[in-house]
């Protein structure tokens, strides 16, 4: 019989597993609902995948970050194992390719965002299928104490009904004890088995540096360390202007964020992963799926605005176990910065409907239209036309996706899409103009299995394949497309919005207490905890980090900053004791004077000290007394 060992050897080529993975595996295949806390590059999507391959039926796995979609789906294709999405970010042939491959019991893995569960037809078409187990990743989004609250996580009771037998897995990276029991509330998992590997990252030091001018301190930063960085910071612009500071000062580096072009940030991420390129300066949309094992230190630029967010994008360091560092940079201008987070991301109810009705009008959405449909969004544009600020406004949209009154999706990481739709025959007798008929003729070179599915494409490399522009390339595969030859998606370089329902009249919006009161409240206590961690001085950093995520056992670790500034003025003032006792003793000190005056657990750091001081030359032992050395 194969066992999970077998099918992580015969599909990743790893010999074991990694801590609680196989436990959560066990618990799985033996039917019962379970929850794992595993930390940032823990291998959370193994405990799924293995299991997957495993089970007769489909795993289903409800995700809300599309781009992870995409990145685990290429990673599970090179292993070859079939796997589908089902998202609103796809076009209508792409979605329907992706049920017909699960009809077809050609897809052993369903990832769907959670606002697929709102669609009534997608329900019907869900229950049809043989589901063997279901996966809810970021599993923290379903509790109303979570970081990223997501009602439409709601729904997935509905997925439970239609299939009582199968086990819910439930996954997340970081999670306080009263975001556990909600999730299980939520799910309504009576008696899950919860496996947690320990949040604490031995390999790890937590740093804290004070300064009033960040650049100064994040050039010593990285001048005093060696090996692969992250940078991370908060806004795209800083992303750019950092990444040439520290390439004006002989530190490889480069910029990413989420607006790049798709070609543009894989060329970057691959330069990164390669080693070519030594620092990556990036907002959050950096690091997610990415598994880089020998990042040596990650620094946050800028203040995170939660513990969590922070324990995740650090937790990016020194996953070969390595000894890595987590430096924080911190000035007196971050305290007033916190707070004005927080009015950005919870700007008034009023605001709220304002950009609900602005965003209707420049998308030309009437009150009654629009459900179901997708629109492109220029953010940018969008703000600029009516006068309003950027951070409160995606605030607003993010609040008004959370209300399920729009959804709205800045994911950019679209690359363009192609499936070949005519029959082999077709061609021959195909009309077509000399520039389409090379298009065509290099795409089927350039590129394999495009009868099968869509195949991500790249419209300049057509281009200077086949002498043309990249708008004549567009031009001609938007006349194939036309032609029914083929299915072409182009890649999508604005942001879009979907309305689950049709566009209401703004005096009937409804925003529930809990999407923003209620959220208000609890971010405002976890940025709170955020800028305590990041002041503080006289606690170990990564103690007080663990008892906010449940571990009230944890101790010292010893290798923090506030635990080595401690240590070292421990050792000053032993120092300046066993100097005082020299000083005082005019016979001199013998081991047993050691002893008597510094008992216990003092007397070895005593010894050490004396060592110092002997060495230092301000004392001298002369058959086993010790005496202080008058210096003139």
């Amino acid at each position: 019989m194969t066992s999970p060992l077998d099918i992580l050897r015969r599909y990743w080529g790893y010999d074991s597993f990694r801590e609680c993975q196989a436990e959560i595996i066990d618990s799985v295949l033996n039917g019962r609902d379970t929850i794992g806390l595993l930390p940032t590059g823990g291998g959370k999507s193994i405990t799924f995948q293995v299991p997957a391959m495993m089970l007769d039926g489909i795993t289903i796995v409800v995700t809300p970050l599309i781009s992870l979609m995409k990145d685990q789906i290429d990673n599970l294709r090179e292993r070859d194992i079939r796997a589908v999405s089902i998202h609103s970010g796809q076009s209508r042939g792409e979605r329907h390719l992706a049920l017909d491959r699960v009809r077809l019991g050609h897809a052993r893995i369903v990832y769907l965002s959670p606002e697929r569960l709102a669609n009534k037809d997608f329900l019907l078409e869900l229950s049809s299928w043989d589901v063997s187990l279901i996966v809810v990743d970021e599993a923290h989004c379903i509790s109303q104490w979570g970081y990223d609250f997501r009602p439409s996580y709601l729904r997935i009771s509905a997925i439970r009904k239609a299939f009582p037998h199968a086990p819910l897995l439930a996954l997340t990276a970081s999670a306080t004890p009263e975001v556990v029991a909600d999730i299980a509330d939520k799910l309504a998992i009576k008696d899950p088995a919860v496996f947690s590997r320990s949040f604490s990252r031995d390999n790890i030091s937590y740093i804290v540096r004070y300064c009033e001018v960040k650049e100064t301190m994040l050039l010593r930063v990285l001048t005093n360390t060696s090996g692969s960085a992250i940078v991370y910071v908060r806004s795209r612009e800083r992303t750019a202007r950092l990444a040439k500071l520290l390439a004006a000062n002989g530190i490889s580096a480069d910029y990413y964020h989420a607006g790049l072009d798709p070609a543009d940030k894989a060329r970057r991420q691959d330069q990164w992963k390669n080693g070519h390129i030594r620092v990556m300066v990036a907002t959050n949309a950096f690091g997610m799926g990415i598994d880089k094992p020998d990042v040596r230190t990650v620094i946050h630029h800028d203040l995170p605005p939660t513990l969590e967010e922070y324990y995740q994008e650090a937790g990016r360091a020194g996953r070969d176990g390595l000894p890595s560092f987590a430096v924080m940079l911190v000035s007196p201008h971050d305290k007033s910065l916190i707070t004005r987070r927080l009015n950005e991301q919870f700007p008034g109810r009023d605001y709220l409907l304002t950009v609900y009705e602005k965003l209707a009008t420049f998308l030309n959405v009437s009150v009654g239209s629009g459900y179901n449909q997708v629109y492109e969004c220029n953010f940018t544009k969008f703000c600029k036309t009516f006068d309003l600020q950027p951070r409160p406004t995606l605030s607003a949209l993010r609040i008004l996706t959370r209300a399920e009154v729009i959804e709205y999706h800045d994911e950019l990481d679209s690359r363009a899409r192609l499936m070949i739709t005519a029959r082999k025959s077709d061609f021959y007798s195909l009309q077509l103009d000399p520039d389409t008929e090379a298009v065509l003729r290099e795409t089927l070179r350039a590129y394999t299995g495009l009868f099968a599915d869509y195949v991500h494409i790249d419209e300049v490399l057509i281009g200077y394949r086949t002498s043309l522009t990249p708008d004549r390339v567009y031009q001609a595969l938007l006349t194939l497309s036309r032609m029914h030859v083929v299915s072409y998606v182009p890649k999508r370089t604005v942001p879009f919005v979907l309305y689950p329902t049709s566009r209401d009249e703004t005096r009937h919006v409804v925003i529930p207490r809990e999407v923003y009161e209620v959220q208000l409240e609890r971010v405002r206590r976890r940025m709170e905890a955020m800028r305590q961690y990041a002041y503080m001085t006289d606690s170990c950093r990564v103690r007080y980090m663990l008892r906010y995520f449940g571990q009230t056992d944890a101790a010292d670790c010893g290798k923090c900053d506030v635990c080595r500034s401690r240590r070292k003025s421990d050792t000053a003032s032993m120092t300046e004791s066993v100097r005082s006792l020299l000083a005082s003793s005019a016979r001199g000190v013998t081991l047993a004077d050691m002893r008597r005056h510094f008992p216990g657990s003092r007397f070895t750091p005593a010894i050490s000290a004396l060592r110092r001081i002997v060495d230092e030359g301000q004392a001298a032992e002369t058959d086993g007394v010790y005496t202080i050395v008058n210096k003139c």
